[in-house]
């Protein structure tokens, strides 16, 4: 299931974000990349020990965890801390599928992957996130503040960034439903069950319907 999730980020903090980053210093992406992905990534990442890395982490971070739509999608255990992406005219990420366990000591799997987009589309050219699933490539560029979710399984590739900065935020999470297929389930009948308490709040149908999603999480959550 891929979802995206709009206007995250206020203009405000917006504009902070973007000082921290041109403030901040970069590394070359590759030193965080695992075995397949160094050999295809080709980005810059702010470096983890910059002074603005925690205040960063606040104003891009606070709102997704806290976000519903968010949690009706993703079930999260574990978010974790972003790596901030710039790529420049002539960077690219090649086509790669992310690291099944990430972290160092305390370790995470990782079910869902998340770019938080920071640049206006309108400021590069290039640069879409390339999706390919089931149902084929999908691509995705987003507004500044806006976020997309997608299974961590996919194969996915940034495209050349022709003109102009690229600044993303990217982060995953482990979910407390491994399943995507169930985690797809339960996020339309928990839909399909609000819609039902807005319109039918008294019928048995809704009853029966909010009974079986609250079994549903009951045998598919594992804490």
């Amino acid at each position: 299931m891929l979802a995206s999730i709009d206007h995250l980020i206020s203009a405000q903090n917006l504009t902070k974000i973007r000082q921290l980053l041109e403030d901040s210093p970069f590394v070359d992406g590759k030193l965080s990349a695992g075995l397949v992905a160094r050999g295809v990534k080709k980005n810059q990442e702010m470096n983890p020990q910059s002074a603005h890395f925690n205040q960063l982490n606040e104003l891009v971070m606070g709102n997704l965890v806290r976000h519903p739509k968010f949690k009706a999608v993703a079930w999260p255990k574990r978010v974790a801390a972003p790596f901030y992406a710039r790529y420049e005219s002539g960077m690219e990420y090649g086509e790669h599928v992310d690291d099944p366990i990430m972290g160092q000591g305390d370790l995470y799997r990782t079910d869902l992957s998340m770019t938080v987009f920071l640049s206006e589309p309108d400021e590069y050219d290039g640069g879409e996130l390339v999706i390919r699933d089931s149902y084929g490539e999908r691509k995705i560029k987003l507004a500044a503040g806006s976020v997309v979710v997608y299974p961590s399984h996919s194969r996915h590739f940034v495209a050349p960034v022709t003109r102009g900065v690229r600044y993303v935020a990217v982060t995953w999470a482990q979910s407390t439903v491994r399943d995507p297929a169930k985690r797809e389930m339960l996020y339309e009948l928990n839909q399909a069950r609000e819609m039902l308490f807005k319109q039918l709040p008294d019928q048995e149908a809704t009853r029966k319907v909010s009974a079986t999603f609250n079994n549903l999480v009951r045998r598919w959550v594992d804490l």
